[in-house]
């Protein structure tokens, strides 16, 4: 959990959103997190035990030096509303700390209604950077159309000349031995039956010279033809 939470500081904090840690005792936020933490607001620490007196001086020590004040004397110091501030300057680095009242919240019970939110975003200092939607071209569209690009040509669905295996006699002929066009799995090549394979077998013999004379004797059979001497 430790590691998600660094990991959210971190992507959040690039993307220019703030992220509020609120505890009692810096301690109590993992050093790998208190790191990424650029503003910072403490109220008084008080050390009443050694362990106390070690978290007030390591508290001090975060703090950006200001050689009018002594940040470990006054955060044992600071009374009801007071607290030592470093913020962030205009170039990202951190402010001299310094000893301050800090104003009480302005909140209410229960939430804005819209004129009051329409009035909170025309104050704000960001007004006007944001109000514009902007839809990038992400990487899933970027991929998406690349391999649209990359899909191979679509098969040609001209029909077959009739002396090929898949058209005329002797595609009906396979047809009729139950090699008809069968449904073609994704991916894998087309099933054949026994009676196809048999079938594409005496097409290629019948290609044969040899085929062609059993051809011409079973024609000439066929049709009462005399025997060839």
């Amino acid at each position: 959990m430790l590691e998600k939470i660094e990991q959210v500081v971190r992507l959040i904090r690039s993307k220019g959103v703030g992220v509020y840690f609120v505890t009692q005792n810096p301690r109590d936020i993992p050093d790998n997190v208190l790191g990424q933490l650029g503003n910072r607001v403490q109220h008084a620490l008080r050390a009443f035990t050694p362990r106390d007196q070690q978290a007030v001086r390591s508290a001090a020590e975060t703090f950006r030096t200001n050689p009018k004040l002594n940040t470990e004397t006054a955060l044992t110091e600071l009374a009801v509303g007071e607290a030592l501030v470093s913020l962030l300057d205009e170039r990202g680095q951190p402010g001299i700390v310094e000893r301050a009242f800090i104003c009480p919240p302005r909140s209410q019970i229960g939430p804005i209604n819209p004129q009051q939110r329409q009035q909170l975003i025309r104050s704000s200092l960001v007004y006007g950077a944001y109000e514009t939607a902007v839809d990038r071209e992400s990487a899933y569209e970027k991929l998406k159309s690349a391999h649209a690009q990359r899909q191979p040509p679509a098969a040609s669905t001209a029909p077959a000349p009739a002396g090929s295996e898949s058209g005329g006699f002797f595609g009906s002929l396979l047809s009729g031995l139950g090699g008809g066009s069968a449904p073609r799995p994704r991916g894998g090549r087309e099933p054949e039956s026994l009676a196809t394979t048999m079938a594409k077998s005496a097409v290629r013999t019948i290609g044969s010279s040899v085929g062609r004379e059993i051809v011409r004797g079973l024609l000439g059979s066929i049709f009462g033809g005399g025997r060839r001497r």
